[in-house]
């Protein structure tokens, strides 16, 4: 199986059982008792089955954790000097990882059906299902500090996949924590979005504020976004065990020309068609123009150039409410910017 997997280009292939200790229950109770999910309501949902595979699939036996390296070929800190482009998350910028894991999940579960003549149900961001915790089990990596997982080989760049199974496979050694006492993930984050070492509260995170948000961004957050229009790395990034990582092999996961630093003007001028022709092959699709925009605008507004005022302008009518807000937003800070005009 684990040569298998690997043939169909999984990076990283452990197995652990179909059970998780009682403190990941505990830990996702604590977390959504202090209002840390935001408005991801679903994450409320079939809770006891989020935290407990068999509460899930009565039948899972054994859990497959499989990871795709998706390491950048750049710093992705050094696109946020480049003001007037929008930095999208490394993640997003190539095809969606939905897609291209799914494909491949399903293959190797065709595979094993076929050669073991087992059952299985494979998973990838779309049940509720605790990724993170099972990786760490089965030996991926461990969740750090910034609650993501890491690993001695490829950093903080791991797609992560899910096989559960009804076979009784042998566990994998789960990893343990390799963070000590760094605090750089913690120290990075723009918005502190970490009230303590293994917490975050997604309300202040600009992952959350871009993509899972769906109103206008609280103004207390806006400056810290910069030209984050996507998603945010700065967490990942700045992890010290990135510097064993390397490339991801996966053509489909680089990051395509037109998305690693759009220019801002071309972005807000994106109407539904525009929007969904530049991003069809990737995540940012999901959110829909209107969201999208609303982060370009702010990005425009914290650029400051008065070169790029006429774009806010023209939004100012929008007929989404979100738009016309950032819109009227980013008017008023350009206005008051000392910034010159781009020449």
């Amino acid at each position: 199986m684990r040569a298998e997997g690997r043939r169909l280009g999984f990076d990283a292939v452990r197995f652990t059982a179909a059970e998780l200790p009682s403190s990941v229950l505990a830990r996702l109770r604590e977390a959504l008792e202090q209002g840390r999910h935001g408005t991801m309501a679903w994450m409320e949902d079939r809770l006891e089955k989020r935290a407990q595979p068999r509460a899930l699939w009565p039948e899972a036996r054994s859990v497959i954790a499989l990871g795709v390296n998706y390491g950048p070929d750049q710093d992705p800190l050094e696109k946020l000097t480049r003001t007037d482009r929008g930095n999208i998350s490394v993640y997003a910028q190539g095809d969606d990882y939905h897609d291209v894991i799914k494909k491949r999940l399903k293959a190797l579960g065709r595979w094993m059906a076929e050669r073991y003549g087992c059952h299985l149900k494979v998973f990838v961001d779309t049940a509720p299902v605790s990724e993170k915790p099972l990786a760490e089990q089965a030996g991926l990596g461990w969740q750090g500090k910034h609650t993501n997982l890491v690993s001695r080989e490829f950093g903080s760049w791991l797609f992560l996949g899910v096989i559960y199974t009804d076979l009784d496979l042998r566990a994998d050694e789960a990893e343990s924590d390799h963070c000590g006492s760094c605090r750089a993930c913690l120290e990075a984050c723009p918005t502190d979005a970490f009230p303590a070492p293994y917490q975050l509260d997604a309300r202040r995170c600009i992952s959350y504020l871009t993509i899972e948000h769906h109103g206008p961004i609280p103004n207390e957050f806006r400056r810290a976004m910069g030209n984050r229009i996507y998603g945010c790395d700065d967490c990942l990034a700045v992890c010290p065990w990135n510097k064993f990582a390397e490339r991801g092999r996966e053509a489909k996961l680089h990051a395509m020309e037109e998305l690693r630093e759009p220019p801002l003007t071309e972005l807000v001028q994106l109407d539904d068609a525009g929007f969904r022709a530049l991003f069809r092959k990737s995540p940012v699709k999901r959110i829909g123009r209107d969201r999208f925009v609303r982060n370009v605008l702010i990005a425009l507004g914290n650029e400051g150039d008065s070169h790029h005022l006429q774009y806010a302008e023209e939004l100012r009518g929008d007929p989404s409410f979100v738009v016309a807000e950032a819109a009227d937003w980013a008017v008023k800070e350009i206005s008051s910017s000392t910034k010159k005009p781009a020449s």
